[in-house]
C-alpha cells in the first residue's frame, strides 16, 4: 500500500511565520514605546485637558492670596442740573466729584482657612495630573501591546491557512491515488474554511487596534516594534505584596488627594468657627469734588471745590446671625468626617487593587514559563504527527490538530508576555510608582 504523501516539515513552520511577519511589516518603519509616549503627550486630549486644569489651579489660588493684601478702587461721578423757576427762568447747576478708597486686612481669620485651602487645592490639581499621566502610560502601553497581539494573531491566522491548505493538497494527492478517504479530504477543506475566516476576523481586529493607536498619538500608520528576541521579561521588585501596599499608601496620588481633601474639610471647619470672631480692616478714603452754577449760589452755597480725607480702623463682629454659624460649624465637622471616610476608602482601595496587580503579574509570569515548555512539547508532539501520518499510523485530521494546537500555543505565549510587560506597569500605576522612566524601561525591552 502507498504511503500517505508528507505533509510540511516543521522548518518550513518558521520560514511561513518569519515571511508572514515581514507581510505585516509591509516595510514601514517601526516607533518605539517611548516615542510614541513623548507624541501621546503633546496630542492626547484627555491628558492635556487635565494637565490646563493643572496649570489654572496656581492662578486659582494666586487669586485666593489677594485677601490678605490691600485693595484700592477709584469712582466718580458727573452730574448736570437745570431747574425751570415759576417766572419761567432756567437756573442750572454742576457737580464733579472724584472718590479714592482702600482697604488693607488687619485680622480676618477666615480669609487665612481660605487661602490655605487654596493652597491645598494646588497640591490636589498636581496629583490629579499624576493621576492622568499615568493613566494616559496605561492606555499607550495597552494600545500599543494590543496592535502587536492583534499582528501575532493575524500571522497566526495566516500561517495555519498556509499549512492548512497544503494539508488540504496532500489529503486531496493521496485520495486520488487511493490511499485515503474522502474524510481526509472534507476535513482539511473544513478547517481552511475555519482558517478563512479566522484570518478575515484577525485582520479586522489589527485594523481596529491600530486605528486606537493611531488616534491616541495623533498619527497615521504606527507600526510597533516587537520585543527582542530572546524575549526575557524583567524581574519583579520588590518581591513582596505587603512591601509594594506599603510604598502605595504613601506614594498613591489617589491617596494623596483624598489626604488633602480632609485637610481642606478641616480648614473648612476653622473657616466656620472664624465667623464668630471679629474681623478688622485699615481703611481711607480720598474724595475731591467740585460744584458750579446758579443753583448753588442761589440756595446759599459758592461754587468750588471740596477735597476731604480719612484713615481708621473698622471692626466689624458679628453678635447674632440666626444660629447660621452654628449650624455650618456641624455641617462642616460632619463633611469633616465625610472626607476622613473618604480618605479610608482611598487607602483601602489602593491596597486591594496593588495586590491584585501583584499577585495577577505573578500569575501571569508562571503562565508565560508553563507556556513556553508548552511551545517546545506542542513542536515535538507536532513533528511526530507528521512522522506518523507518514507511515500511516496517524490520520490527516490529527496532523491538523497538532498544527492548530502549536500555533494557539505560539499566539498565547506571546500574549502572555505582552500581559507581564502590562501587568507590570500596572502594577507600578496601583502603588502608585508608574513615572515616565517606566516607560523608556519597557521600550528597552522591544527591538530596535
Amino acid at each position: 500500500m502507498p504511503k500517505p504523501t508528507p505533509s510540511p516539515t516543521f522548518p518550513r513552520l518558521r520560514v511561513a511565520l518569519a515571511a508572514a511577519a515581514l507581510c505585516l511589516a509591509g516595510g514601514a518603519q517601526a516607533q518605539g514605546l517611548q516615542a510614541l509616549y513623548e507624541a501621546a503627550r503633546a496630542y492626547d486630549a484627555t491628558y492635556l485637558s487635565a494637565r490646563a486644569l493643572a496649570d489654572s489651579a496656581q492662578y486659582r489660588a494666586a487669586q485666593v492670596e489677594s485677601l490678605r493684601l490691600p485693595s484700592a478702587s477709584l469712582s466718580g461721578s458727573i452730574s448736570r442740573g437745570d431747574i425751570q423757576t415759576p417766572a419761567s427762568t432756567s437756573v442750572n447747576s454742576s457737580n464733579e466729584q472724584l472718590s479714592l478708597q482702600g482697604r488693607h486686612p488687619l485680622y480676618n481669620k477666615a480669609n487665612g482657612a481660605t487661602i490655605e485651602q487654596a493652597r491645598r487645592s494646588v497640591e490636589v490639581a498636581k496629583a490629579e495630573l499624576e493621576i492622568a499621566e499615568q493613566d494616559l502610560i496605561i492606555r499607550l502601553s495597552q494600545a500599543y501591546f494590543d496592535v502587536l497581539a492583534a499582528q501575532d494573531t493575524l500571522v497566526t491566522a495566516q500561517t495555519n491557512k498556509t499549512f492548512i491548505s497544503e494539508q488540504l493538497a496532500s489529503a486531496k494527492r493521496n485520495f486520488e491515488v487511493g490511499t485515503a478517504t474522502i474524510t481526509d479530504t472534507r476535513e482539511a477543506q473544513a478547517r481552511f474554511d475555519l482558517g478563512t475566516a479566522q484570518e478575515i476576523q484577525a485582520d479586522n481586529d489589527l485594523r481596529t487596534k491600530r486605528i486606537a493607536l493611531d488616534v491616541l498619538v495623533g498619527r497615521t500608520g504606527v507600526e510597533p516594534r516587537p520585543l527582542v528576541v530572546p524575549v526575557v521579561l524583567p524581574d519583579t521588585q520588590p518581591a513582596n505584596a505587603d512591601e509594594w501596599v506599603s510604598a502605595a499608601d504613601g506614594a498613591h496620588p489617589s491617596v494623596r488627594r483624598a489626604r488633602l481633601g480632609q485637610e481642606v474639610a478641616r480648614l473648612e471647619t476653622a473657616k466656620a468657627q472664624a465667623g464668630k470672631l471679629p474681623t478688622v480692616d485699615l481703611v481711607g478714603s480720598l474724595s475731591d469734588s467740585h460744584s458750579a452754577g446758579a443753583a448753588v449760589t442761589s440756595a446759599g452755597g459758592r461754587p468750588g471745590s471740596t477735597r476731604t480725607g480719612s484713615i481708621g480702623v473698622q471692626m466689624n463682629w458679628p453678635l447674632f446671625t440666626g444660629y447660621a454659624v452654628e449650624n455650618r460649624i456641624k455641617e462642616t465637622v460632619v463633611l469633616e468626617e465625610k472626607a476622613r471616610n473618604d480618605l479610608e476608602a482611598a487607602r483601602r482601595a489602593v491596597a486591594q487593587g496593588t495586590r491584585q496587580a501583584y499577585f495577577g503579574l505573578q500569575s501571569l509570569k508562571a503562565q508565560v514559563k508553563a507556556l513556553e515548555a508548552a511551545e517546545a512539547s506542542t513542536k515535538l508532539a507536532l513533528e511526530a504527527t507528521q512522522l506518523g501520518y507518514k507511515v500511516g499510523v496517524r490520520v490527516n485530521l490529527d496532523v491538523l490538530n497538532a498544527q492548530s494546537q502549536l500555533f494557539q500555543t505560539k499566539r498565547d505565549l506571546a500574549k502572555a508576555r505582552y500581559d507581564v510587560i502590562l501587568t507590570g506597569l500596572r502594577l507600578r500605576q496601583a502603588s502608585g510608582q508608574l513615572m515616565p522612566q517606566d516607560v523608556t524601561a519597557a521600550d528597552a525591552l522591544l527591538a530596535r
